[in-house]
């Protein structure tokens, strides 16, 4: 047999890199972990921990082109981990499996990864014995079936191969191996948890041990290696959604891989780089939250009206929910629901307070800004 697949090198599953280029990226990481950490003196938020989780969910799913209701999902987080919604929205089995899942793999980090906690990762993941993906009957709760397991694409009578996963006949020795690896590393002096995470990522996608939802489960188990490093920091970060923003490098990166030899230095530098992305994007959020909060902290005893208090939070969110470049009368007008008159009278009572600025410019174009 050809040697093809990483999985069939004669030294599988003994993994090689350059630590010389590790290393320094390594420190990078550490660094604006570090930071971040900093940030947050003190444990998140539980609005924040829930619109993080939120986000690690939903952009999982949506990696393998899945698209969950995000309110259903919400309400199950929110009842899971006691925070109190205004509107709570109706959660499903899917809801309810996949927040299960999720908060198992972060917060039960001190009990061991058993095959039988993941076969029940499997179930949560499908509630009903039929993929969302694939509207085909999917083997729950247990390894798959003799069926060689490949990801292909093309037409039928020429298809393209891009990975394909240890026979059946291996696969419970495989799985065996990696549990062993995963319960002893987590106290290797010599393994760095973060290069772990990449590691079980790398090893569990490449047994691909389920019929579905193999990605699903890889990344949950990646966030409970992560949560296995630092509990308190994996709250503060959604690393599916940045791998979300470079999904097709993400499989690009996976099949070179897969196709390779033992040494995984290319994949451990993507990983490194995706978790350094994630971690910039946390920051920028966290800071964003905390300008958000010093400007309400300025500006909470000025009898402001509910409309102008939602312009105001617009404004402040910026982006793709607010008005980067400020926002005009009309605007102002629309958005709060109210008549001309009282948009004109709210600005000028905005900017008297201090609330407001004008930018430069004039008449019917003048915008307005946040202090």
């Amino acid at each position: 047999m050809d040697t093809t697949w990483i999985w069939q090198q004669p030294t599988w599953p003994h993994f090689l890199w350059d630590d010389s280029r590790i290393q320094p990226r390594l420190r990078q990481v550490r660094l604006q972990l570090g930071i971040l950490l900093g940030k947050t003196t003190m444990h998140p938020g539980e609005q924040q921990t829930l619109d993080t989780l939120l986000n690690n969910i939903l952009s999982s799913s949506a990696i393998e082109n899945e698209t969950l209701n995000a309110s259903s999902v919400r309400s199950s987080l929110a009842r899971r981990l006691g925070v109190d919604e205004a509107q709570p929205y109706p959660v499903t089995d899917q809801s309810e499996g996949i927040s299960q899942m999720l908060l198992d793999a972060i917060q039960n980090v001190q009990l061991p990864l058993t095959l039988k906690r993941l076969c029940q990762w499997h179930r949560w993941l499908f509630p009903a014995p039929e993929s969302v993906l694939t509207s085909r009957p999917v083997l729950v709760g247990t390894l798959r079936g003799d069926e060689p397991m490949q990801v292909v694409s093309g037409r039928i009578d020429q298809p393209v191969v891009h990975f394909e996963a240890p026979p059946r006949t291996t696969l419970n020795a495989e799985v065996d191996a990696f549990l062993q690896w995963f319960q002893n590393s987590q106290t290797d002096p010599l393994l760095d948890p973060l290069l772990r995470a990449a590691l079980a990522h790398l090893w569990f996608v490449t047994l691909h041990p389920f019929d579905d939802g193999n990605g699903r489960i890889t990344r949950a188990l990646t966030d409970m290696a992560l949560a296995q490093a630092d509990q308190q920091s994996i709250r503060l970060y959604a690393m599916s959604a940045a791998i979300l923003t470079h999904r097709t490098e993400y499989y690009d990166r996976l099949e070179t891989i897969q196709r390779g030899d033992m040494d995984i230095t290319e994949w451990l530098m993507w990983f490194l780089d995706i978790l350094q992305h994630t971690l910039d994007q946390a920051l920028n959020d966290i800071e964003h939250t905390l300008a958000k909060a010093q400007y309400w902290q300025q500006f909470r005893h000025t009898g402001l009206s509910p409309e102008q208090i939602k312009v105001l939070n617009r404004l402040l969110d910026g982006g793709e929910k607010g008005f980067e470049n400020g926002i005009s009368a009309s605007q102002y007008q629309k958005v709060a629901k109210v008549s001309k008159a009282t948009a004109t009278r709210h600005l000028a009572d905005l900017l008297a307070k201090g609330c407001i600025k004008k930018l430069p410019g004039g008449g019917r174009s003048t915008r307005y800004r946040t202090s």
